[in-house]
């Protein structure tokens, strides 16, 4: 699992997530650099997380802190759009630096959102709640009103929205209830549902840097694909009040100095050189400075 962050971060969330490997152009086409995974090896036992940051976690917070709950606090806060806003200086200088909360029952309310969101973000592979199937994600408000016709002729080469009707239109196909913030949803900056579709239509887009670029579906088969997409942005965006209190709580309580953990070592340090594509673990940097 890696959540993938922009060198320089726009509007919207600051982070997306996937349950797959990525490959190396996966959200922005700058490399394997901007990709954080939760772990370090195949066996999921070794988070990638500097050693002894989750020992202090554990102390002060008197729970125990795991991997995917330390995962699932820093998915929060990125994916509020608030985050963004808030720091847009400070985020000047790339890299996001985590306020880290010392109050207990804030930071397991942000964790739970947390895992909530990657349940989301995964398309229900990944942090399944309990009583819930893997791969099932909720159904959002949107509906396929007129489904995209699936013959080689009628392959959409364009869409559009209407927002007087609140209608997506893919070709002759028609999405109704499709809400204009759903439409609108971004990730730093980058369009979500104009991008997704923009790369299935008939001409494709981005560059071209091989003829394999030039191999292209016959027919529309991602009807199903796009009401997925449409509903999972749907129950993000139901969310976006909670994570704004949590972030706006987070921000006013008392929170960790990046002197109260321990930084990484320079064995740690080196490791990502040593392994192609293995990454740095994540570091800790105070963005807020305590009040008196």
């Amino acid at each position: 699992m890696a959540s993938l962050l922009t060198k320089t971060l726009g509007n919207g969330a600051s982070a997306v997530i996937t349950g797959e490997i990525p490959d190396l152009d996966y959200f922005c086409g700058r490399g394997a650099k901007d990709i954080i995974p939760l772990w370090r090896n195949s066996e999921s036992s070794e988070a990638n997380i500097t050693n002894g940051v989750l020992a202090v976690l554990n102390t002060t917070i008197k729970r125990e802190i795991s991997p995917e709950d330390f995962f699932a606090y820093c998915y929060t806060l990125l994916a509020t759009p608030k985050y963004v806003k808030e720091f847009w200086n400070e985020l000047e200088t790339p890299s996001p630096r985590i306020p880290i909360t010392k109050d207990a029952d804030l930071f397991v309310r942000v964790v739970a959102t947390g895992r909530k969101l990657i349940w989301l973000h995964t398309y229900g592979e990944r942090f399944v709640p309990t009583g819930k199937k893997a791969g099932k994600i909720p159904t959002g408000t949107a509906r396929c009103k007129i489904g995209t016709p699936t013959t080689e002729k009628d392959y959409p080469d364009q869409f559009a929205y209407d927002v007087g009707n609140q209608e997506l239109k893919v070709g002759s196909g028609v999405f109704s209830n499709v809400r204009q913030e759903v439409w609108e949803f971004r990730i730093s900056g980058l369009d979500v549902v104009k991008s997704w579709l923009a790369y299935r239509m008939k001409s494709g887009a981005g560059k071209k840097s091989s003829p394999l670029d030039d191999i292209r579906p016959q027919t529309w088969q991602f009807d199903n694909e796009l009401l997925d997409l449409l509903w999972v942005l749907d129950a993000t965006i139901d969310l976006y009040p909670e994570l704004s209190n949590l972030f706006d709580e987070v921000i006013q309580s008392q929170l960790f100095l990046a002197s109260d953990f321990p930084q990484p070592t320079d064995i740690e340090r080196s490791a990502a050189s040593t392994v192609q594509g293995q990454l740095p673990l994540l570091e800790l940097e105070e963005e807020i400075e305590e009040e008196d």
